[in-house]
């Protein structure tokens, strides 16, 4: 078996000394104290998420006794979206220990509902916390904007013809991105061909076992039961398998369509330097490389709350380990506080959010000027 690739360290600025961290931090625990509360999940995110786990589980059984092949595949992608909308508003903050002051739960809670979902969550809590958040838009760190043949993230990246259409046909790589995640990323990840596996607590035949043994319970709950259940109906297993791909690439779809902009609207990307630094610190670098949306208007707002506040995704960049239902009092504070630090935040709409995605596709899709 080979050893795990890995990357070298790579290193920003000392932060230690920075105004702006200082006046966040203050800022924030004073917003805990008035409140008189903490950064964890509180009644109403668990109530939230008990709610979404049992429409999704409703779904699952009416799919089941569905006797016709619509009521079937309705009631079947319904429930993995809702799947997904569970996992936007628990497993995503599970996976920065921001449901439970209790590690072990938090780890429970992202393997019960990855489930239905399909990703390895010990591969996926490492490519997300470790890389993504650590190392937004770093060319060759970011794993999220890997070289790839069908979509041109930085300017770093080398071109080909097929990039110019990247801005029409990207909803489609879009909406394969779970599939591909479940079923070839992480498999890389496990056989030791990304840097991913290299962080993993679960080594050698011990992380085989987990890996397995999810990704057969995955199958045998969105695949064997349907199919064993649907034969009875007059359903047949490539109906099953239809619906179980249509439901993720829906899911896939819609999640990366409100998400992913945010890292590609009007920032910057870095290359570290021969040192493997940057010349900022990591507080900058989250201004540098994401902003906030919110719904317009105002009467849209309760999108947010079910996107779990991804929307407000500086926001979470800057307070990762906390709740989600934290995020607009604190993307207010933010707001107040980063002029005088000559930092640029940035709300926009969710319609400028998408304008800016599609002229950076574009962008990004253009053959570059010959040095």
């Amino acid at each position: 078996m080979t050893a795990p690739k890995s990357l070298p360290q790579l290193r920003f600025a000392p932060a230690r000394d920075s105004a702006f961290r200082r006046e966040l931090r203050e800022r924030a625990d004073a917003y805990l104290a008035a409140a008189s509360t903490h950064r964890f999940a509180d009644w109403r995110i668990h109530l939230k998420a008990v709610a979404l786990a049992l429409l999704a589980a409703l779904l699952y059984l009416v799919a089941l006794r569905a006797g016709t092949t619509f009521g079937f595949v309705a009631s079947y992608v319904a429930c993995v979206v809702t799947a997904m909308v569970l996992a936007m508003n628990s497993l995503h903050d599970g996976a920065h220990s921001a449901m439970f002051r209790r590690g072990p739960l938090n780890r429970l809670l992202t393997r019960l509902v990855s489930l239905p979902v399909g990703v390895d969550m010990d591969f996926w809590t490492i490519r997300h916390v470790h890389f993504h958040h650590t190392y937004a838009n770093v060319e060759g760190y970011d794993l999220d904007t890997e070289p790839n043949p069908f979509l041109r993230q930085t300017p770093f990246q080398r071109w080909s013809p097929q990039y110019r259409y990247q801005y029409l046909y990207w909803p489609v790589i879009a909406a394969l991105s779970l599939p591909y995640l479940n079923w070839y990323g992480d498999w890389l990840d496990r056989f030791g061909k990304t840097p991913v596996a290299a962080h993993s607590r679960l080594q050698g035949w011990r992380g085989w076992a987990v890996f397995l043994g999810w990704k057969l319970g995955h199958v045998a709950l969105v695949l064997v039961l349907p199919i064993w259940f649907m034969q009875h109906q007059g359903i047949g297993w490539g109906t099953v398998l239809g619906a179980y791909l249509l439901g993720q690439m829906i899911a896939s779809c819609v999640l990366v369509a409100l998400i992913l902009g945010t890292h590609w609207a009007e920032v910057d990307f870095f290359q570290p330097g021969e040192d493997g630094s940057l010349p900022h610190d990591w507080y900058q670098h989250t201004f540098y490389t994401t902003c906030d949306w919110t719904p317009k208007p105002r009467g849209l707002r309760w999108l947010g709350y079910w996107l779990g506040g991804l929307n407000l995704h500086l926001t979470h960049h800057l307070f990762p380990t906390w709740n989600h239902r934290h995020y607009p009092a604190l993307a207010r504070i933010i707001a107040e506080l980063a002029p005088r630090h000559g930092l640029t935040y940035r709300e926009i709409g969710y319609l400028q959010l998408h304008a800016s995605q599609q002229q950076f596709l574009k962008a990004m899709g253009q053959r570059p000027a010959p040095l």
